[in-house]
C-alpha cells in the first residue's frame, strides 16, 4: 500500500473544495483549480482534510492512489501559496523581456523568439537574465519552465544557454593546443 496514499491532505482555512461525478475542484484564495480523478479511487472529504481510500485493490487502483493523494494535494498548495520555478540566462547578448502575456527572448539566433505564456502564468524578468515563472498549477509550471529552457538548453563548454537556477552544469574541456 502506498505510504503517500495514506497521508490526509490537510484543507487550510479560506480553501473550498467540492466533488461531484469523480471532478474535484479546488477553491482557494489565488484561484480556482479542477482535475477529473480516476474511478478507481474514493475521496471522503471533512471540514479539514481529505482521506483517499481504494474501491478495489488492483494494479491500476495501487498506481493511481498516490498520485491521486499528490495531485490533490498540489492543487490545495496551489491555490493557497502558488508555485514558481526560477530560470537563468547565460550568454553574451542574451536576454528576456516581458510584455503583458508575452515573453520575448533574444538568444543568439538570427530571430527573436516569441514566446505566448499559457493561461494563469506570469513570468517576472529580473535584470533581463533572470527569469521567475510563476502559477498555481505546477504541472503547468513545469511544463512552462522546461518550454522556455529549450529554446536555448545550455551547452557543456561555455554554459551558454537557459538553466533551472538551481541546476549545475557538467563542463566539459575544450580543444588543447599543440604540443
Amino acid at each position: 500500500m502506498s505510504r503517500i496514499g495514506k497521508l490526509p491532505v490537510v484543507i487550510p482555512k479560506g480553501v473550498k473544495i467540492s466533488f461531484a461525478e469523480n471532478v474535484i475542484t479546488v477553491q482557494g484564495p489565488k484561484g480556482t483549480l479542477s482535475r477529473t480523478l480516476m474511478d478507481e479511487i474514493n475521496l471522503d472529504i471533512s471540514e479539514t482534510s481529505i482521506v483517499f481510500s481504494k474501491k478495489v485493490d488492483d494494479l491500476k487502483s495501487r498506481a493511481a492512489f498516490g498520485l491521486t493523494r499528490t495531485l490533490v494535494d498540489n492543487m490545495v498548495a496551489g491555490v493557497t501559496n502558488g508555485f514558481s520555478k526560477a530560470l537563468e540566462i547565460n550568454g553574451v547578448g542574451y536576454r528576456a523581456e516581458a510584455k503583458g502575456d508575452v515573453l520575448n527572448l533574444a538568444l543568439g539566433y538570427s530571430h527573436p523568439i516569441v514566446f505566448p505564456l499559457p493561461a494563469g502564468i506570469t513570468v517576472e524578468v529580473d535584470k533581463m537574465t533572470k527569469l521567475l515563472v510563476k502559477g498555481i498549477d505546477k504541472e503547468v509550471v513545469g511544463a512552462t519552465a522546461a518550454k522556455i529552457r529549450s529554446f536555448r538548453s545550455p551547452e557543456p563548454y561555455k554554459g551558454k544557454g537557459i538553466k533551472y537556477a538551481t541546476e549545475t552544469i557538467l563542463r566539459k574541456a575544450g580543444k588543447t593546443g599543440k604540443k
